[in-house]
């Protein structure tokens, strides 16, 4: 796996036709250009350097000197291309997205409308209200997680902590799910070790966060062929864990979901981004649940990881401060 990782990092033309830029402009070409040029600048130092200084100390210095300056100036260059080239994708990525995503409801909308305005099916309207109000939903929700991406961005976060039970917030948002779960035939099973303590956090806010990882793995647990059991049924257990660790309490969800393939790994927190598996069975999606969530936990003063195989499930934790007694 990591020599898989090493080979898609150094296949630059694979990674400028990811950012959607030319090769020229791509962070890693420009860097192995920069570094040719300062082998072939340290190479001629040295040899004029030979010809006009006669202490081979000082010529030896004077290239090390320069070489170190021109590393530098390298670094300096690719990271702002770096930072150039991620904006680009993010941008695509958003107009991508979002066009999408509120393209979907609209359309949805203005057939409902119209078949509303024409008089006809009037025995389904009750039916069609419902679908509008679904449609608004996904639309409103889009549009609060992207003013929430602004705050967060703009260092706008406001938290309003206090001490709660964190395992309340998870028997509030378990039943705010359970129309989701029973459709989704989910087995849910809830691990506690002894009484948690309670935590320091903004209870809306986490509510948000378990929301966010809970209905993820209801969506994607059971899809995958290796969810199938011996008796022909599909594995749908999805396993919440909250335990003591130290001076914080973690949680843990657990799916048997479609997995995380190990190309995607370094991206899953990133904004707007959906790996592989995610998009090949479920196409709705913002790619921002996972970034407000670990936003939201990092600046709880706690910290959010996963653990992962492809096809196999995946685990998403994190831990928050306990309250002080």
């Amino acid at each position: 796996m990591d020599l898989l990782h090493l080979n898609d990092e150094l296949n630059i033309v694979g990674q400028a036709k990811k950012y959607g830029i030319p090769l020229w402009q791509h962070p890693q070409f420009l860097f192995l250009v920069m570094g040719v040029i300062i082998i072939l600048s340290s190479t001629l130092s040295y040899f004029i350097g030979r010809r006009y200084i006669t202490d081979p100390e000082v010529v030896a210095l004077f290239v090390i000197v320069l070489t170190l300056v021109l590393l530098v100036l390298a670094f300096i260059i690719a990271k702002s291309f770096e930072k150039l080239a991620e904006a680009s994708r993010l941008k695509s990525e958003f107009i991508g997205i979002v066009s999408h995503q509120l393209r979907s409801p609209l359309s949805n909308m203005k057939w409902i409308a119209e078949l509303l305005a024409s008089g006809k099916n009037n025995h389904k309207q009750e039916e069609y209200f419902q679908m509008l109000q679904e449609n608004s939903t996904r639309m409103q929700e889009l549009i609060n997680d992207l003013l929430m991406v602004s705050r967060i961005e703009e260092g706008g976060l406001a938290l309003k902590k206090k001490e709660f039970a964190l395992q309340d917030s998870l028997s509030e948002v378990i039943s705010s799910l359970q129309p989701m779960i029973r459709a989704a035939n989910i087995i849910l099973k809830v691990e506690t070790e002894g009484n948690p303590p309670k935590v320091f956090a903004d209870p809306r806010q986490m509510h948000q966060v378990l929301d966010n990882l809970l209905e993820n793995a209801i969506k994607y647990t059971g899809r995958t062929k290796d969810a199938v059991l011996k008796d022909g049924a599909r594995d749908r257990t999805v396993t919440i864990r909250l335990k003591k660790e130290a001076r914080h309490l973690r949680c843990e969800i657990e799916d048997r979901g479609v997995g995380i393939p190990q190309e995607d790994k370094k991206y899953i927190f990133q904004k707007f981004f959906r790996s592989t598996n995610a998009l090949r069975h479920e196409t709705q999606g913002s790619g921002l649940g996972l970034y407000i969530a670990n936003s939201i936990v990092k600046s709880s003063g706690g910290k959010m990881g996963f653990r992962s195989k492809e096809h196999k499930g995946s685990t998403f934790w994190f831990t928050l401060p306990i309250a002080r007694q």
